[in-house]
């Protein structure tokens, strides 16, 4: 049980069909991990940014988790002609999350971004994504295998060169293994991100952002998915929650 000055982080919520009616919801595993292993209590933001001021939210919590989700960032805002290949998309989710990741940049907010998140943070600096990367001559396929146990289709499986320094110091490794399962990812890098890993196929798997007021960083692959029993999942996930304190902390000592 958190006590009551745990760090509160803003987690953006997707938009789902439910009998019939739209639902904004947010996947229980990025909840539970930041929960139990980043001591921090998630709150969902509603995918409805363009009835309320995003800042309103900003100023009240210590942090932003932005997560994976089914959908995929639309093409339109890296430039390219959307197509089936690039569907689903969640253009709510796409609006909600460039204005938390703006406005956590500028503020100094601790800032995690996984699969989906990684990209959106990619798109927002200028980078561009490339869809089914499977058929790309010389990749893997990063999809997960079909297979009815869950814990299967996310099991850790992949390789990951661990490339820049900030990610290194919180993994204390450079050679680790992740569940790293998609089928689009970065291709032309946004301006301004370092890549800190990278798949043996060359695939940007993390980045981070060099110029950010606080800790910013963005992951391809699920750390939320083992990140009460994988040491390195566990890593990132406390990396971000001694963040989200320290920004809390110096919040309180600046009001004194």
């Amino acid at each position: 049980m958190l006590d009551a000055k745990a760090p509160l982080v803003a987690v953006p919520s997707d938009v789902q069909s439910f009998n019939g009616a739209p639902w904004h919801a947010s996947p229980q595993q990025y909840l539970t991990a930041a929960l139990r292993v980043a001591g921090v209590v998630p709150l969902i933001v509603p995918a409805l940014s363009d009835d309320f001021e995003v800042g309103s939210v900003l100023e009240r919590v210590d942090g932003v988790l932005i997560s994976g989700a089914v959908s995929n960032v639309h093409p339109s805002r890296y430039g390219v002609e959307p197509s089936a290949r690039h569907e689903p998309f969640d253009t709510r989710r796409d609006a909600l999350t460039d204005a938390l990741m703006r406005g956590a940049l500028a503020a100094g907010l601790p800032l995690l971004a996984i699969c989906r998140g990684i990209q959106e943070l990619n798109v927002l600096h200028g980078g561009t994504l490339a869809t089914e990367i499977q058929e790309l001559d010389g990749r893997m396929d990063h999809r997960s295998p079909e297979h009815p146990e869950r814990d299967t289709r996310y099991a850790i499986r992949q390789d990951v060169l661990v490339e820049g320094e900030s990610l290194k110091r919180i993994l204390g490794s450079s050679n680790i293994r992740v569940n790293s399962l998609h089928r689009q990812a970065i291709d032309r890098l946004g301006d301004g991100l370092k890549v800190e890993a990278s798949a043996p196929d060359g695939t940007i798997e993390a980045v981070s952002v060099p110029g950010a007021r606080g800790f910013a960083l963005g992951v391809q692959w699920h750390p939320e998915y083992f990140a009460e029993t994988d040491q390195h999942s566990a890593a990132i996930f406390r990396a971000f929650g001694d963040a989200c304190r320290v920004y809390r902390n110096n919040l309180a000592a600046a009001a004194e």
